[in-house]
């Protein structure tokens, strides 16, 4: 079937909506509008809120030469994007790309970087004055062959100071110098030393630190793990081999600076994790009425994701058969890593350690200009793809509405007094989570502070830094 045979593409939904539509071959779509239409189509068929936006009504448009008059008033494919989404407060997600290489780049967890990942707080006192904390450093990366570290501070770039208005231009060119600072009784004061970063495309492995804490009987498996990136899980599988071997009696999983990615891979990690509840349902996916109802006619097993027992490649899944886990979050937890803590509460005991998630509980899939919007024959003449919201995400029961994060059952804030090293026993959080075990649940002092002096992250300032997505996504025409 023809993308272009019908205008709202509806024969397979043909019980679903009752519009005729002409010919199209009487009325082709000019090459100029061709990126264009293709948003409209995709967007008009996928888009969780389709309902919602009145211009992606299904009867908005009688015939495609009413839509080419409709298209020609954008002169970009992205402004006619943004005029489609509904409210970003409702959507922040929702990306578009004019090369879809970027965006496959970005799935896989390769982005520009120079390998310095960074928090951004306010100064204290002030809404406007921000400066940066280092959170962790890639390996072989231009930061860590210059010996930036976890905890170093920096006020400014290239000699100007930080703030709300210039961090953006700032932090986004491809070599900066950062001016670094010390931390003194919660005031920012410039040490004058700075150190020249530059950029290059840097392939980051989410399966960043790993080790086994042996405390009395006990042996307390942790691991740093950054990010949902499907090309690492055979090295997320072999973690779980170790900890397996190794016997260990309880798990700390550190997802404080995962912003998220595959919903497989969250689905396959759950299944590490666990083990015990192969083939059931972790996670359900709702989508907008016409694909949900296209779905649930179907193959409405598309809209279920069960614990499995094998990895993406298809080798076996090591399992630890948990029931209860103990995960670290803060306010750069996001996506996938809140699906992992959704999923797995009707299952086991998740004991959530930290400050409170991002709150996305939505997920996207990529569309191209493609016959079936799907990879395969896509559109020679030009590199666009989308990146749209189209499902919303639940548990096992259907609860998943945790827009405002999710609170933690201890809650502790990292404090650049005493940030501590990642997988150290005295990290702070890390020994909270092993004071919690050790005394059945019972934890002492433990630092909090006002959420409201972070500002931004790293992962947050990219172009779809905090996702969660289908790596396989369902298409109405295949």
């Amino acid at each position: 079937m023809k993308k272009s045979g019908c205008i709202f593409l509806y024969v397979f939904f043909i019980a679903f909506v009752f519009q005729a539509c002409e010919d199209l071959d009487d009325n082709p779509v000019p090459a100029a509008l061709k990126v264009n239409d293709f948003v409209w189509k995709g967007l008009n068929l996928y888009y969780l809120w389709q309902a919602e936006e009145e211009n992606l009504a299904d009867n908005r448009f009688a015939t495609q030469a009413d839509l080419n008059i409709f298209l020609e008033g954008y002169p970009s494919a992205e402004g006619l994007f943004e005029d489609l989404l509904v409210a970003r407060s409702k959507d922040r997600f929702s990306v578009i790309f004019n090369d879809y290489r970027v965006l496959e780049g970005l799935l896989q967890g390769t982005t520009k970087n120079n390998g310095m990942d960074y928090g951004l707080r306010y100064k204290a006192g002030s809404t406007t004055e921000i400066y940066g904390w280092v959170r962790y450093v890639l390996p072989n990366s231009d930061a860590e062959n210059k010996n930036i570290v976890r905890g170093m501070l920096f006020h400014a770039i290239n000699g100007t100071p930080l703030n709300t208005d210039n961090y953006r231009s700032l932090l986004g060119l491809d070599s900066y110098t950062i001016h670094l600072a010390n931390y003194e009784d919660g005031t920012i004061v410039p040490n004058g030393q700075f150190v020249e970063l530059t950029k290059s495309n840097l392939t980051e492995n989410p399966v960043y630190l790993s080790n086994i804490a042996e405390i009395g009987n006990k042996k307390i498996g942790y691991l740093l793990y950054n990010g949902f990136y499907p090309n690492f899980e055979n090295q997320l599988n072999q973690v779980f081999g170790d900890f397996k071997a190794q016997g260990i009696t309880h798990l700390v999983l550190d997802l404080r600076y995962n912003s998220g990615g595959s919903v497989d891979t969250a689905t396959r990690l759950a299944s590490m994790i666990t083990g015990q509840f192969y083939n059931q349902v972790f996670s359900k996916q709702q989508w907008n009425e016409k694909a949900a109802n296209y779905f649930n006619d179907t193959n409405p097993e598309v809209l279920l994701n069960r614990f499995t027992n094998v990895i993406g490649n298809g080798n076996a899944i090591e399992s630890l058969t948990l029931s209860k886990i103990y995960i670290l979050t803060s306010g750069s937890t996001a996506s996938a890593s809140e699906l992992i803590i959704n999923g797995l509460k009707p299952y086991m005991q998740v004991v959530q350690i930290g400050t409170t998630t991002v709150g996305k509980n939505v997920g996207s899939i990529t569309l191209y200009d493609s016959p079936t919007f799907g990879k395969n024959n896509k559109s020679g003449a030009h590199r666009y793809a989308m990146q749209p919201i189209v499902l919303r995400i639940t548990d096992k029961n259907g609860e998943g509405d945790y827009v405002n994060g999710i609170e933690p059952l201890v809650e502790q804030a990292e404090n650049l007094a005493n940030l501590g090293e990642l997988g150290n026993e005295t990290e702070p959080l890390f020994n909270t989570a092993i004071q919690y075990i050790l005394e059945n649940g019972r934890v002492g002092e433990r630092f909090k502070e006002n959420n409201q002096l972070n500002f931004k992250d790293r992962k947050s300032l990219a172009v779809f830094g905090s996702e969660m997505y289908l790596e396989k996504a369902p298409f109405v025409f295949q």
